[in-house]
């Protein structure tokens, strides 16, 4: 078995704390659930609408290239700034390195 037909096999498992501080909108949505997995798939599917909507956004932004001054500094009927959605996804990209 290759090293890539490993990875598709594994899952991932996520230990993470979060405070009102960090994100008071996430907090309060994920407290309205009991813990357990009613929480955990609310979680889950924030993150898999985060994850379309910034591919959206971006594929909007990149489809239809426009110059920086002539661009607005977010959208307004989304409230989200190209910019930042495009320096998060590019944080968050899987490379192919060493540390996969």
């Amino acid at each position: 078995m290759s090293a890539v037909d490993t990875k598709v096999d594994r899952s991932v498992r996520l230990l993470f704390e979060l405070s009102r501080d960090d994100n008071p909108r996430l907090f309060d949505d994920l407290m309205r659930f009991n813990k357990g997995p009613k929480r955990v798939n609310r979680l889950r599917f924030l993150a898999h609408e985060g994850l379309l909507a910034q591919q959206w956004l971006l594929g909007m932004t990149v489809a239809a290239p426009v110059p920086m001054a002539a661009a607005p500094r977010a959208l307004p009927h989304v409230g989200v700034d190209p910019a930042v959605a495009r320096q998060t996804s590019q944080a968050f990209e899987v490379s192919g390195g060493a540390e996969d």
